[in-house]
């Protein structure tokens, strides 16, 4: 199996959307057994059983429905998906479980997320230069509080300094908190639906 550590080319057309039914496969499974779908991992070809973290999003009529993922990567990407899938479905706590007749509507948004790296910086403003908008994800750290925006967050918040304040709030801080234990790492994604 390959190590979270080697370098991972782009998915093929057919490798993401096999990826795509897997993930309505676990939610139609939950619906009807209450657990995601158990995925024979070695039955997937080498490019999906790489140790990848992933987020699946789900959204009805362009509204966001769930969202749920690992920001490390810790279990084969098939299975991964196929876990987040059935969490964002039933266990995202901003939603009430999905329900059978809203799975005909159901957009799924896939993100595979690249490791995260941590950045170097002084200073807000000099955080914000670090910063590529529309491609960056970014974790931010402080004591217990954690919170991330996956690079699709930059259509809503095009502002680095917005983005970045819109972060500090998803973790619990101030959107002018500021300390030097402050910590941020970046990650990119491959995103398909």
């Amino acid at each position: 199996m390959p190590s979270p550590d080697q370098k991972i080319d782009a998915l093929s057309a057919q490798d993401r959307s096999t990826l795509i039914d897997l993930a309505r496969a676990s939610i139609r499974h939950g619906l009807d057994s209450h657990q995601p779908l158990a995925v024979p991992v070695n039955d997937y070809p080498e490019s999906l059983r790489v140790i990848r973290a992933s987020f699946v999003t789900l959204n009805i009529e362009n509204r966001l429905r769930g969202c749920i993922g690992h920001l490390e990567a810790i279990q084969p990407l098939v299975k991964d998906v196929a876990e987040n899938a059935f969490a964002a479905a039933f266990q995202d706590p901003r939603f009430p479980p999905l329900k059978a007749d809203e799975l005909p509507r159901l957009e799924i948004h896939l993100s595979l997320l690249t490791p995260a790296q941590p950045l170097t910086f002084n200073t807000e403003e000099e955080l914000l230069s670090l910063l590529t908008p529309g491609k960056d994800g970014l974790i931010l750290e402080e004591g217990y509080h954690r919170g991330t925006f996956l690079p699709s967050v930059w259509e809503q918040l095009p502002q680095p300094k917005n983005f970045l304040r819109q972060l500090k709030i998803k973790a619990g801080l101030s959107p002018l908190y500021w300390s030097d234990s402050l910590r941020v790492s970046r990650y990119t994604t491959e995103s398909f639906s």
